[in-house]
Order: C-alpha cells, then sequence, then structure tokens
C-alpha cells in the first residue's frame, strides 16, 4: 500500500492577534491510499481513467492559536493525528486544506535521531543537522562547548551515533534544539526515553524558554507533565479537535474517552470543570470526609486522621464491584490513589437496588493546600475493564498546618534530624 498528497487547497489569509505565534485556520491533511505501486501509475499514465485510490483525511477543520509564552500539550491516542500535525506546524509536511502562519524561529524535537547520520560522530552531526536547522556553521561553532555540556555524553561527542543508546541520542538532539531559545519549541514525546536526571534537567530549561516568551508545543501521555507545564490542552479525537481548554478538564475528559464509555458529562463547579462518565450499572449516592466524628468537613488538619466513607447504590446485579478515589492537587495531579482490587477487598456479587458502603481511613499528610477528590466505581482493576462511574471534583477540601512545623511542598515528611560536630 502506498500514499501519495492529495492537492493543496489555499483559502484567504486569516488575521492573526496580536501576540499569537502560531495560527491554525481549517487545517486538513489526507493521503491518497492506493492498493498497489501498479495502480499508482495507471492513474498516473491515464489521468482520464477511473480514479484508482481513495483518499483518507487524518486531520480535518484544525483551528487554534498558540500565543507567544503559551505552553500548549496536544493529548489524544495513537492515531489521533497528533504527530502529523506538529509535523505541518513545523514545515516538515504540506497541509492539503487551510492556512497555517507561522512567526519566528521554530525548533522543533518530533523523532529520535531525526536529521543524524548514523555513520557521523556526535560533534559532526551537530554541524550537518543544526545548519539543517538554520544555524549558521560558525555559530554553532561557538554553541559548541554549550551543548556538549548540556548533552552530558562524556567522550562519545566523537564516537559514531550508531553506538549510542536511545537516551544519548535524545540528550544530545534536545541539546541541539534547544542550544538556542527559539519562538517556537515542539517536543514529541521524544523526552520519555530519557532518564530522570536528564528529564528534569531538560523540562527546566524547556520553564526558563516559556517564562523568556517562548512557545511550547508538548505532546506527551504524561499526564503530570502536561499539568505540570501546560497552561492549556488540545484534545485530538480522529483527527479532529474534540476539546480545547485548561489542561485538568481536558485531561479528565480525555481519560473518560478512554474507556469507552459513550456518557461524558462535564459541568462547573467551584469555578473549574468536573467530569462525570460512565454507564451507570453503579453510582455514588454519597460521600462524606469526615475527621475523627461522623460530620462531614472541607478543611482538614495536615496530619489529621481522615475517613472517606462511599455510599454505593447498585443500578445492576454486578459480578464484580471495584471501588476507589484519587487525592489530586489544585492542578488536577494525583497525590495518591487506590482502590479495593489493589486493597485486597472485594465486593460483589452485588444485586440491583442493593447498597454498599465503603469506607478508607487514612492520615492526610499533606501541606497546606486545596485538594479535590476523584471517585471511580468499576468491574475490574482499572475504569478500562467496565466504568460504572468516575467522577472528578466529586469533594473539595483544603488541607491547612495548625500543628507542624512550616513545610513547602504537597507531601508532609518530617524528618528526624541529628547534627553531629566533626573535629
Amino acid at each position: 500500500m502506498s500514499f501519495e498528497v492529495d492537492s493543496i487547497e489555499r483559502t484567504q489569509p486569516i488575521t492573526h492577534q496580536a501576540g499569537t505565534t502560531i495560527s491554525l485556520n481549517g487545517v486538513g491533511k489526507a493521503f491518497r491510499v492506493y492498493a498497489s505501486q501498479w495502480d499508482r501509475l495507471k492513474e498516473w499514465l491515464l489521468p482520464v481513467s477511473r480514479r484508482r485510490h481513495v483518499q483518507t483525511w487524518v486531520l480535518r477543520e484544525i483551528t487554534a492559536d498558540f500565543r507567544q509564552g503559551e505552553a500548549v500539550g496536544i493529548v489524544g491516542v495513537n492515531g489521533a493525528g497528533k504527530s502529523t500535525l506538529l509535523k505541518i506546524i513545523s514545515g516538515i509536511t504540506q497541509p492539503s486544506a487551510g492556512t497555517m502562519h507561522v512567526a519566528g524561529r521554530l525548533s522543533a524535537l518530533l523523532e529520535l535521531g531525526m536529521g543524524f547520520h548514523p555513520d557521523f560522530t556526535g560533534r559532526q552531526n551537530v554541524l550537518t543537522a543544526g545548519q539543517l536547522m538554520g544555524i549558521p556553521l560558525h555559530r554553532l561553532h561557538a554553541l559548541m562547548p554549550d551543548i556538549e555540556a548540556f548533552a552530558e555524553i562524556g567522550e562519545y561527542m566523537d564516537r559514531p551515533v550508531r553506538v549510542y543508546s536511545s537516551g544519548m541520542q535524545m540528550r544530545l538532539a534536545f541539546s541541539l534544539a534547544t542550544a538556542e531559545r527559539p519562538e517556537v519549541l515542539i517536543v514529541d514525546e521524544a523526552l520519555s526515553v530519557g532518564d530522570a536526571y536528564f528529564q528534569h534537567k531538560s523540562f527546566d530549561r524547556i520553564r526558563q524558554f516559556k517564562a523568556q516568551g517562548t512557545t511550547l508545543i508538548l505532546v506527551s501521555h504524561d499526564r503530570f507533565a502536561v499539568q505540570s507545564i501546560c497552561d492549556r490542552a488540545i484534545l485530538l479525537q480522529d483527527g479532529t479537535i474534540v476539546r480545547d481548554g485548561d489542561p485538568e478538564s481536558v485531561l479528565d475528559y480525555y481519560n473518560a474517552s478512554l474507556s469507552n464509555t459513550e456518557k461524558i458529562t462535564q459541568r462547573l463547579q467551584d469555578g473549574r470543570t468536573a467530569t462525570v462518565s460512565g454507564d451507570g450499572a453503579a453510582s455514588v449516592s454519597d460521600l462524606c470526609l469526615t475527621r475523627g466524628d461522623d460530620q462531614d468537613v472541607d478543611v482538614l488538619c495536615t496530619g489529621d486522621i481522615a475517613t472517606l466513607t462511599l455510599t454505593i447504590q447498585a443500578q445492576e446485579d454486578l459480578d464484580k464491584l471495584v471501588c476507589g478515589y484519587a487525592i489530586r492537587n489544585r492542578l488536577g495531579q494525583d497525590m495518591y490513589g487506590i482502590n479495593t482490587f489493589h486493597t485486597g477487598h472485594p465486593i460483589g456479587p452485588v444485586s440491583a437496588g442493593e447498597r454498599v458502603r465503603v469506607s478508607f481511613r487514612f492520615a492526610m499528610n499533606l501541606g497546606a493546600g486545596e485538594y479535590s477528590i476523584a471517585t471511580a466505581l468499576a468491574g475490574g482493576e482499572t475504569h478500562l475493564e467496565g466504568n460504572y462511574e468516575w467522577c472528578d471534583l466529586a469533594k473539595v477540601f483544603t488541607i491547612i498546618n495548625a500543628h507542624h512545623k512550616a513545610f513547602s511542598g504537597c507531601a508532609w515528611l518530617e524528618p528526624e534530624v541529628e547534627i553531629e560536630a566533626l573535629s
């Protein structure tokens, strides 16, 4: 099977808002799919004969703006069109329809080692790939010490890239792509192959660039990375944008859609978007967070012994029921999550109309701040094995530090300190 790019349909230029680095207006991408090379040849030699290809659209009607200094995460399942969209923005491939405007120098880290020749040394690849990126040769020689220092691959800088591990290739590629601050930086899952140390180092550089005005586009399946860095998230599904908003609400919707649940609703709650999904076979009819008594509370202290109680109503006969919860910080990042499958407390079978009460008791060893609770009822280890009900922002509560020494962070991990004078 072979592919051919369809002809480009140009539309009228769009008006760009001040501060906009990238503008996409109705962008689409289609490929011609042929059953064989012979069909391609016949169609080329006999253009007036019947069409011998099937046109497949991988992107449709993509309209979005990316502003200066904004970090945008693009999420979606494999095949949703994420990589194709990034290749269009970076100029590697042309759109089949729509218009695009990119202002300023763009640096893209799309495929591991892209532009590297396996027989060239790391140093030689920096010089050749860097020029392909538009960096003059004299500037690359000036930047070489910084590139080498950031990559930290030592003597491998002068060895052929074919002997590099995937992590070493990523180190060198990222160091080159960020040797100078670009107006637009695109990163597509490349950092996932790096070790924890270099990932932290890379994300620190990305944050610095963002603070200086670089527009960041990040494709990642790492929810924590998207929520900690990005101001906004876009969910692609079957080549179209289905959600564009704050990272928490978009990722909650994406998480719900992974279970193939048709019923997904979102509503505003306390200024945030709460997502509820599931087939309704069971639901939480009551949720209570208590501290020492049966009264529901919205404020707890660091270290308090808390009890989370969920009353579950079964709407159908269920052979197995798994109940779980997750505590998240104000950005929607999971602080802790568990369910009755992993605690070894099986529930079921449960009959339609039956009610079950499940209580989780734990020490609230969290730092001061605002948190939320997400609840989940499923038929297996995860909600992908039968999503009865998933409810984000089921409860919002506040933690204050009233009894412990002042500390920073989300977790209370008080140490024992010993100081010894050494002669």
